[in-house]
């Protein structure tokens, strides 16, 4: 798997044949990482508007909001999770997470708290999400998920388009109740032209690059190209899933 998530990969099936299965993980963390923080700095400063309404040649000065002082919730302190908090120190914001198996060391030598799932959705001014696809996590983000978040939040999700259920964002987007989203991943990919997301004007779209940088693609590369000649040889693959 070219990538770090094999949710859609048929993994039975590659037992069953003796497929052997691996992965890359942590080769896409910065990228992924860097286009969170590009997300989230475009949320706050309208910059995408901003550009646009320039370039047509206005000259209205937006106002927006500084990451400075604000809570930023970090759903999943894996490798990504972890390459967008260190990241965000420096923007001297208070950082949140919730994961089940949070690395505590990690989260203390960096000034994270860590706090149940529903702490972080209640206190945090911007929410990312870095969590696997896994049953448990299908659908996470409903209309129950984004009651409880703050009035005038923001949502962003780079990892699973699935983690959402479009229909219960809309809804908080067209209320008012979310300031707004930035999605680089959908339930569909790619999503159907007439998927309401895409044309309002407070959700960012990206087409899932999240990974698409040149260091990314070069660490994935040599990763899955080493694992496939260590099968090729007999050799046991560094980062064997199956």
């Amino acid at each position: 798997r070219y990538g770090v998530g094999y949710d859609r990969v048929d993994l039975e099936s590659a037992r069953e044949k003796g497929i052997v299965v691996t992965n890359t993980p942590g080769a896409n963390a910065v990228s992924v990482a860097e286009l969170t923080i590009g997300l989230m700095l475009s949320l706050a400063r309208q910059i995408p508007d901003a550009v646009n309404s320039t370039h047509q040649g206005n000259w209205s000065r937006y106002s927006g909001i500084s990451l400075r002082g604000k809570t930023i919730g970090i759903l999943g302190l894996g490798s990504i999770g972890k390459s967008v908090a260190k990241r965000l120190i420096n923007f001297d914001c208070h950082i949140i997470a919730f994961d089940p198996a949070a690395d505590l060391l990690f989260a203390a030598e960096f000034g994270i708290e860590i706090s149940s799932l529903y702490e972080v959705i209640a206190q945090s001014d911007m929410i990312t999400l870095h969590l696997p696809l896994l049953p448990e996590t299908h659908g996470l983000v409903n209309a129950d998920f984004i009651d409880r978040m703050k009035e005038g939040a923001f949502l962003i999700n780079t990892a699973r388009g699935e983690l959402i259920v479009e229909s219960d964002l809309l809804a908080a987007l067209q209320s008012n109740h979310l300031a707004g989203a930035a999605l680089d991943v959908f339930d569909k990919e790619p999503p159907a032209k007439d998927n309401p997301l895409l044309h309002m004007g407070q959700v960012l779209v990206t087409p899932h690059c999240g990974a698409h940088t040149d260091d990314a693609t070069d660490a994935m590369g040599m990763m899955a190209m080493n694992d496939c000649l260590a099968v090729l040889r007999g050799q046991d693959p560094l980062y064997r899933v199956v």
